[in-house]
């Protein structure tokens, strides 16, 4: 099985001084602003990605 994929920039500042957490996997911290959070795959969307017309908001 492969590692799992890290984030490359902090959700909240952009920054990219990243280090994993000790709470637990898919924990992270970032140094620049002091936040920590968690990444957490929740699974595929059943309905899939359409892309093309679909009725949607067309919004430029």
């Amino acid at each position: 099985m492969s590692e799992r994929a890290a984030p490359f920039h902090c959700p909240y500042c952009g920054d990219e001084d990243l280090r994993p957490s000790e709470e637990g996997h898919g924990a992270w911290e970032c140094g620049a602003c002091n936040r920590a959070f968690q990444l957490k795959f929740l699974g595929l969307l059943a309905r899939g990605l359409k892309r093309g017309d679909d009725g949607g908001d067309d919004r430029i």
